[in-house]
């Protein structure tokens, strides 16, 4: 973040319930008592930063070239249309790049740039009036499904969440279901994603759909199955916090833009 050129920074350094240290000169420390999960500690840094844009980098992950802040500004500048960028994510050491990094069901060329409708979180931009406007990341999910909610609720603005093939963040290649509770979270935050986000007619029908792929993916994975299924049980009977609903024109121009909002 340091070596960025053409832009003035005020960054902050989020310890989900640590004490960060060692920081370089200008870069504030934000001590939380407690772990609250990725997307509320990034609110929690996001409140007490200033300026016209908003940056999350990941603790690790990482931005190459100096001129990354700059260049993505620009590209937001010269399309107004866009209000959510996500680089391309490619692994420093050369190992394979997941598939998952490329948020689109017709993945092609990671380098091909495009509309979507969920990003990768770990390194993101925004201008800030359309990440306050959208309420910030999705603080109760702890982890994963954050950044489906946040490119919906930059469509429901009347924008577009786009890909960047051209731009690259780096990031190892490593698994999510490292995590003993990525399961279960996934499950229970594609629930809350249709019970905050969704109109209730088609609310079902997105988690029946994903209730099907999940069958079929993990069939002979029961444990897996048997995680899943009791994030998918939590998901119904807890409660997913504040429910804004996108409205039918969103889910009209995400349909005409190649994916409606179902799966």
């Amino acid at each position: 973040m340091l070596a960025q050129t053409g832009v003035t920074l005020d960054a902050v350094v989020v310890g989900n319930g640590y004490q960060p240290t060692g920081l370089p000169h200008g870069i504030r420390a934000l001590a939380l008592p407690e772990n609250v999960g990725i997307p509320a500690g990034r609110n929690e840094g996001a409140a007490i930063v200033s300026g016209d844009w908003i940056f999350f980098l990941d603790d690790d992950a990482s931005i190459p070239s100096p001129t990354f802040l700059a260049d993505a500004i620009a590209l937001i500048r010269a399309d107004p249309s866009i209000g959510l960028l996500q680089p391309r994510v490619v692994d420093p050491d050369g190992r394979e790049n997941p598939r998952r990094w490329v948020p689109r069901m017709r993945k092609g060329s990671a380098e091909h740039s495009s509309a979507v409708f969920s990003v990768w979180e770990g390194a993101t931009l925004l201008p800030r009036a359309v990440f306050d406007a959208a309420g910030g990341w999705a603080a109760p999910f702890f982890y994963a499904h954050e950044g489906i909610e946040l490119a919906w609720r930059v469509w429901d603005q009347g924008l577009r969440s786009w890909y960047a093939g051209d731009l690259v963040a780096h990031h190892p290649a490593i698994e999510p279901t490292r995590h003993a509770y990525y399961y279960r979270l996934n499950a229970r935050n594609r629930v809350w994603l249709a019970k905050r986000n969704l109109p209730w007619v088609i609310a079902p029908i997105y988690v029946g759909l994903w209730t099907g792929v999940q069958l079929l993916r993990w069939a002979r994975r029961p444990a897996a199955l048997r995680a899943w299924f009791s994030g998918w049980a939590a998901g119904w009977r807890e409660p997913a916090g504040e429910r804004r609903p996108i409205s039918w024109k969103t889910v009209w121009r995400m349909t005409r833009a190649g994916r409606p909002p179902l799966l």
